[in-house]
């Protein structure tokens, strides 16, 4: 589901979008559904540093397990050719 909405831009700024973006073929969306992505990620990953700055973690809760993140390598064999 996706919900449209309507945002203004100031004269240079839309100039710009569509310098880098035209209209046709749906650039245009695509570009600034891009951009607001990268900014909210950024916005939440400011938001998780500073409460991690608020309240750190302590060495005994932080536990790291490789594996739960990386699949384990898988053996490389060389199949036997005939």
């Amino acid at each position: 589901m996706s919900k449209q909405i309507i945002v203004d831009l100031d004269d240079m700024t839309a100039a710009d979008l569509e310098a880098v973006a035209p209209s046709r073929a749906r650039k245009r969306s695509d570009f600034v559904r891009q951009a607001l992505r990268r900014a909210l990620d950024a916005a939440l990953e400011q938001r998780m540093a500073e409460a991690y700055r608020r309240q750190p973690q302590d060495e005994e809760t932080c536990v790291f397990e490789p594996e739960a993140w990386e699949p384990s390598p898988r053996s490389r064999r060389r199949a036997n050719r005939r």
